[in-house]
C-alpha cells in the first residue's frame, strides 16, 4: 500500500512474533507434563481430566473473545492475552493435586483460546490490507515456536525443575510481550484498499448483519479447519504409538514420526503463500487435503517403517495450510466472530481426535484408526471443492 508500507510490515513482524511466543510457551508446557503428572500424583485419568481444562478453558473463551475483539480491538485483546498466558504458564508446577491443576488450566486454556482468536483476527485484517494471501506464514511462525519451545523444553528438563522451567517461559513471553506488543497498541488494525466504485455498497451506518448463506460458509470452514485439526491431534498423541507397537520400531525411531510431520507441516506453511498465490484457496484445499489423506493411508498402513515415516511427512504437508486458509476465509467473511467459530471448531477436532482414534484402535486396530485422519481430510478436500462457487462469491 502507498505510503503504509514499513507500518504494514512492523505490523507483520509483531503479529508473527506473538504467533511465535504462542507455539514456543504451549510447546514449553506439554513436554513438562509427565513431570507435572509425578508432582501431583495424579493417575492418568485424573490428568487426562486435569488436562481437560486447557481444553474447556480455550472453547469457551474463544467463544467470547469475537465479542472482546469487535469492542476492544484485536491488537489490544492480543497483548493481554499475551500476558495472561505468559503469566499462567508458570502455575501449573504451584499445584499439587489433580483437581488445582485443572482450576489453574483453565486459566491457561483460557489465555490460549483468547490469543488465538485475536491474533488469527489481527492477521486477517492484515491480510486483507496487503491483498496477499499471508497467513500460512504466521501458522509457520507457530509452528516454528512450538518446536524451539519443545526442542529447548527438552534440554532443560534433566536440569531445570518445572518451576523453574517454566517460570522462565513467563519471563520470556512477558519480555517477548514488551517488545512487540507496543507496536500493536499504537496502531488500528489496517483498512482494506477501497473497492471500485461500481462495487461500493451503499452507505449505512447500521452495523452489517450476516445471513444465513455466510454464516454457513462460516461453519463449512470451520469444518474443514475440525478436519485438519483432527489429523494434528491424532498424530501427535498416537502416531509414535503405532510405529512402536505396530512396525516394532525403538521408542528413539519412533519419536521422529512425529518430528517428521511437524516439520514437513511446518516447510509446508512457509511455501504456503507462494503456493496460494498460484493454486488459490480452493485448489490449494483441494490437493491439500487429498496429499493428506493420500499420505495418512500410507503411514497408518505401510508395513515398513521407512515408509510410514515418508507418509506421515506427506500428510504434514498436506494438511499444513488448510487451517490458515480456513481460518483466513472465515474472518474475512464474518470477522473476529468467524475466526472465533472456525478456531472453536478447529480446536474442537484436535480434542475429539485422540479419543476418537483411542476407541476405534480398541473396537478394531490402531493402523486402521488412523485411516480416519485421511477419511477426514478427504472430507476437507471434497467441501473445499464443493463449495469454491459459493466461497469466491
Amino acid at each position: 500500500m502507498p505510503g503504509n508500507g514499513d507500518s504494514l510490515s512492523r505490523l507483520r513482524t509483531a503479529i508473527t512474533v506473538f504467533f511465535a511466543l504462542d507455539g514456543f510457551v504451549f510447546a514449553g508446557w506439554v513436554v513438562r507434563i509427565p513431570a507435572i503428572k509425578e508432582q501431583t500424583g495424579a493417575s492418568a485419568s485424573a490428568l487426562g481430566l486435569a488436562l481437560l481444562g486447557v481444553s474447556a478453558g480455550a472453547v469457551v473463551t474463544m467463544v467470547l473473545t469475537g465479542r472482546l475483539c469487535r469492542r476492544y480491538g484485536n491488537h489490544r485483546v492480543t497483548v493481554v492475552c499475551a500476558v495472561l498466558l505468559s503469566l499462567s504458564v508458570a502455575l501449573p508446577p504451584l499445584t499439587h493435586s489433580a483437581l488445582a491443576l485443572g482450576l489453574v488450566l483453565l486459566v491457561f486454556g483460557a489465555a490460549y483460546g483468547g490469543i488465538n482468536v485475536a491474533f488469527n483476527s489481527a492477521a486477517v485484517d492484515l491480510v486483507a490490507a496487503i491483498r496477499r494471501p499471508i497467513m500460512p506464514s504466521f501458522h509457520a511462525a507457530f509452528s516454528l515456536g512450538g518446536m524451539i519451545g519443545a526442542g529447548l523444553g527438552a534440554l532443560v528438563a534433566g536440569s531445570l525443575s518445572p518451576t523453574r522451567h517454566l517460570l522462565l517461559l513467563t519471563v520470556v513471553g512477558l519480555l517477548v510481550t514488551a517488545a512487540a506488543g507496543p507496536t500493536l497498541l499504537r496502531q488500528k488494525p489496517p483498512e482494506p484498499p477501497e473497492p471500485p466504485e461500481r462495487e461500493r455498497p451503499a452507505e449505512s451506518t447500521a452495523p452489517r448483519r450476516l445471513d444465513g448463506r455466510t454464516r454457513g460458509l462460516v461453519l463449512v470452514f470451520g469444518l474443514i479447519a475440525g478436519c485438519t485439526a483432527y489429523g494434528e491431534g491424532a498424530l501427535a498423541d498416537w502416531g509414535a504409538l503405532h510405529l512402536e507397537e505396530d512396525l516394532g520400531a525403538s521408542p528413539g525411531a519412533a519419536a521422529i514420526g512425529y518430528s517428521c510431520f511437524a516439520l514437513a507441516m511446518t516447510v509446508g506453511r512457509l511455501t504456503g503463500t507462494t503456493l496460494l498465490e498460484r493454486l488459490g484457496r480452493t485448489r490449494t484445499v483441494v490437493a491439500g487435503g487429498a496429499t493428506a489423506a493420500a499420505g495418512m493411508l500410507l503411514g497408518s498402513l505401510a508395513p515398513a517403517l521407512w515408509a510410514a515415516l515418508l507418509g506421515y511427512a506427506i500428510t504434514g504437508i498436506g494438511l499444513a495450510n488448510l487451517f490458515p486458509v480456513a481460518v483466513e476465509r472465515a474472518g474475512a467473511l464474518a470477522g473476529p466472530s468467524g475466526v472465533a467459530t472456525a478456531s472453536t471448531l478447529g480446536y474442537g477436532g484436535m480434542l475429539l481426535g485422540p479419543p476418537a482414534i483411542g476407541f476405534m484402535a480398541d473396537w478394531f486396530s490402531l493402523p486402521a484408526a488412523l485411516t480416519s485422519v485421511a477419511i477426514l481430510a478427504a472430507v476437507a478436500a471434497v467441501i473445499g471443492f464443493a463449495t469454491r462457487g459459493a466461497a469466491a462469491r
